[in-house]
């Protein structure tokens, strides 16, 4: 049986919800979903270039933890507001991901919140 580890990284929601940022359980790593905001001052910028990149930080927190990086990652999921949104953060992807080549999912839907 593998050895299954929850990492955390201090979000009050961790212990609101009951979860963690991610959990490593044998060659898989299964982070949760990331938002624009830093968890660890619980501030979010107006900015969504911003925010897409403070999404990348906490992914690579999570991986980093995990002993990974984005060279490991199979699969991308980007939940969005605004589908125009997306446009200025493309850049932000292929910088982390461009020759890794990870499926990846885009889809418009509403949030928990505006920010």
């Amino acid at each position: 049986m593998s050895e299954r580890r929850a990492i955390l990284d201090g979000s009050t929601y961790e212990e609101q919800i009951g979860c963690a940022r991610a959990v490593a359980d044998g060659d898989w790593v299964r982070v949760s979903g990331a938002t624009g905001s830093d968890y660890r001052t619980m501030t979010i910028s107006d900015d969504d270039v911003e925010q897409a990149e403070q999404c990348l930080r906490t992914i690579e927190y999570a991986l980093e933890e995990a002993d990974r990086t984005f060279a490991d990652v199979v699969r991308v999921r980007c939940l969005l507001l605004d589908r125009d949104g997306f446009g200025p953060c493309r850049h932000l992807l292929r910088g982390r991901f461009g020759d890794v080549r990870p499926a990846v999912k885009m889809v418009v839907c509403d949030l928990a919140g505006p920010e």
